[in-house]
């Protein structure tokens, strides 16, 4: 007999994986937001049509970890003229972003709530033009390391996803995961072209601490301020990654 699948059970980079039901109070808010948010299987119902659904954009710029859409909200509202997805995995703070939207009532962002390891099947080969990874939770403690997201898997994967020539830009405040990342990407090289490397990327501010949103994100802004050196990278896809 063929033994039947518990979807919901599924590694997150599963195909058959499905999210479960949510007792979340913020998932009914979601629902209520309309068109401007999708949760969990949703986000993967209109996998390689998202710049249709955007009003045929040319240019999809996605965000992972979009926290409440600081940065992202404010990029969208200066350039109407391209297409704008922000992720995050938290209810409360996408319900917040999708605020934003509404209020602004702007029609070339969307919000997803849902796991950056499902990107995937979320998008199309090819679909996505510029992807970003602000200051991703580092996992410092060496047991943790396992749940980082910067891996050459990921890595692989996401490059798939990647227009020839677009661009993925990665910020972080902690050196350690910094190594990390530059050693998982020393094995992607074939797909990958790593440009503008930097260990302290506002060394040459005059004024650091005058940078607004969205030129630094909230938390970038804390860094400067306590005088934590940022990371950052772009990696730039290779048309054999398609």
């Amino acid at each position: 007999m063929r033994k039947v699948l518990d979807s919901q059970k599924l590694p997150l980079t599963h195909p058959e994986f499905r999210y479960p039901p949510s007792r979340n109070p913020y998932e009914d808010k979601l629902k209520a937001q309309g068109a401007k948010v999708f949760s969990n299987n949703e986000t993967e119902a209109h996998r390689g049509k998202w710049r249709e659904i955007l009003g045929d954009r040319q240019t999809l710029h996605v965000e992972i970890g979009s926290n409440a859409g600081h940065v992202i909200v404010e990029w969208a509202k200066r350039n109407p003229e391209h297409g704008y997805i922000g992720i995050d995995w938290k209810y409360k703070a996408i319900h917040r972003a999708t605020e934003k939207v509404l209020k602004h009532q702007l029609g070339n962002l969307l919000f997803f709530r849902s796991y950056a390891e499902r990107l995937p099947f979320m998008f199309a080969p090819g679909e996505i033009d510029h992807l970003y990874l602000f200051f991703p939770d580092p996992w410092p403690k060496k047991a943790h390391w396992k749940n980082r997201y910067i891996t050459e898997g990921n890595l692989r994967d996401i490059a798939r996803l990647m227009k020839p020539g677009g661009v993925f830009h990665i910020k972080t405040d902690h050196p350690g995961y910094f190594e990390w990342m530059l050693e998982a990407i020393e094995k992607v090289t074939d797909i990958w072209e790593p440009r503008d490397l930097s260990r302290d990327l506002h060394a040459k501010h005059p004024h650091p601490t005058t940078l607004e949103i969205p030129d630094v994100t909230l938390f970038e802004r804390l860094f400067i301020k306590d005088g934590i050196k940022i990371n950052s990278l772009k990696l730039h896809a290779k048309s054999t990654a398609l």
